[in-house]
């Protein structure tokens, strides 16, 4: 299926060592970032304590994050979610409190914010167990908060996640050379690794810059643009070896040229659609899915630009040629449409 095809060859490579430096110039600066500034972990990495509540009226942001920040608990995280009277409250280990007292403790004082007072309460749970909940009710019987949610993510936990999630990015990235190496050849393994680290330190690099938080949810952003950068990238280097059986009086960037011209029309169709499902979630899907449609949003973005302008760059520069990719004594059908069209011998 395409929507277009263009009838001449656009000549990227041409202008591969510019866009090369652009790329170098860019990944240089994610990484000073990185060194410098660092990621802004989420709780599941560092450890920590999510509260989540209820005002009975929309919520005031300022007044909530001041009371938590006067109990002292360091640098915390306030942000609505879902509708204008939810807020969740993101806070790191305390040293001498312990963890599932900090949720009490937090509610407390919100509760006094609002001139009330938390009692017990009995209540039923989903599975028919009698529980006691922690209500807040003012003197005329109202509840101007409520606890809805709490999690407690010990650093031990946060630590281990951190290593799986290593674990996690190191496994893909050698799989991927493993199946590059495999499906094609060597040099498109290496243009092609070189092409996926490029996109993940790049989006790393954004997050370390703006310090947005990265969450499980990011990292597994991350996860999912490594494997859709490497998809793009095997469409051209299977276009290029197709590319070299059809054309034999084709040098190596003109059949470079020609395959990535050739996928223009399904990386726009590929592409285009997905954004369109990532904008939506941007857009509609709140704070949880924010983060996770910013980081595939630059992944997409980069995932092309990388597949086009590093990838088939370096695969280029590696000295990848025919002979890499057809065997000797192949023979192919020539395309009576094309004047460089030739019997490979």
């Amino acid at each position: 299926m395409e929507l277009f095809r263009i009838k001449r060859d656009i000549p990227f490579m041409k202008h591969a060592l510019v866009f090369n430096a652009i790329s170098f110039l860019t990944f240089a600066a994610a990484v000073f970032f990185l060194i410098t500034r660092g990621l802004h972990y989420s709780i599941e990495f560092t450890g920590g304590t999510v509260v989540e509540v209820a005002y009975a009226q929309s919520a005031d942001i300022e007044k909530t994050r001041a009371t938590v920040e006067h109990m002292g608990f360091g640098e915390v995280t306030v942000q609505k979610f879902g509708t204008s009277h939810d807020v969740m409250i993101k806070m790191p280990p305390h040293k001498t409190i312990k963890q599932d007292k900090v949720v009490g403790q937090v509610f407390v004082e919100l509760c006094a914010a609002e001139k009330g007072q938390v009692s017990k309460r009995q209540t039923v749970s989903d599975k028919g167990e009698g529980i006691e909940k922690d209500v807040c009710t003012t003197a005329d019987g109202a509840e101007p908060v409520k606890l809805s949610r709490s999690e407690v993510v010990g650093p031990s936990v946060g630590a281990e996640l951190a290593a799986d999630a290593a674990k996690a990015l190191a496994m893909t990235v050698i799989g991927i050379m493993i199946y590059l190496a495999f499906r094609f050849e060597w040099k498109f393994a290496v243009a092609g690794i070189i092409a996926n680290l490029h996109d993940v330190v790049i989006i790393l690099g954004f997050f370390a810059f703006f310090q947005w938080e990265f969450s499980l949810s990011v990292l597994a952003a991350v996860l999912a643009v490594l494997g859709y950068s490497v998809n793009e990238s095997v469409v051209i280097f299977d276009r290029v070896r197709e590319a070299f059986r059809k054309y034999r009086k084709l040098t190596t960037h003109e059949v470079i040229d020609h395959a990535i011209t050739s996928t223009m029309s399904r990386t726009f169709i590929t592409h285009g659609c997905t954004q369109l499902m990532v904008l939506s979630m941007l857009l509609f899907g709140g704070p949880t899915l924010k983060f996770f449609a910013v980081a595939l949003t630059i992944g997409i973005c980069f995932g092309i630009y990388s597949s086009v302008f590093v990838a088939a760059a370096i695969a280029m520069w590696l000295g990848v040629k025919r002979e890499d990719l057809v065997k000797t004594g192949t023979s192919v059908k020539e395309d009576p449409d094309d004047p460089n069209a030739g019997a490979v011998v």
